[in-house]
C-alpha cells in the first residue's frame, strides 16, 4: 500500500517546523513537501559567468551607443 507517511509528515511538520496544528492541516501535501524540502542552492558564480553577466547587463551605456 502506497500513501502518505501521516504519523512521520506531523512529526516533521509539528514538531521539526514547529507549526501549530491548524497550520499543518490548512497545509496542501506539495506546500509541506516545499517546506521539507532541502533547498536546492545555485554553484557559485566564477569568472567566466561574471563576465557574461557584465557583458549583458553594463553598468553604463557604451558612448556608441548613446550617440545613436
Amino acid at each position: 500500500m502506497s500513501g502518505l507517511d501521516w504519523p512521520g509528515l506531523m512529526r516533521a511538520g509539528l514538531g521539526g517546523l514547529r507549526l501549530r496544528p491548524a497550520e499543518f492541516w490548512d497545509l496542501t501535501p506539495l506546500e509541506l513537501q516545499l517546506l521539507l524540502a532541502p533547498v536546492a542552492h545555485a554553484p557559485s558564480l566564477n569568472r567566466s559567468g561574471l563576465q557574461a553577466l557584465m557583458r549583458r547587463f553594463p553598468d553604463q551605456t557604451p558612448p556608441s551607443a548613446a550617440a545613436g
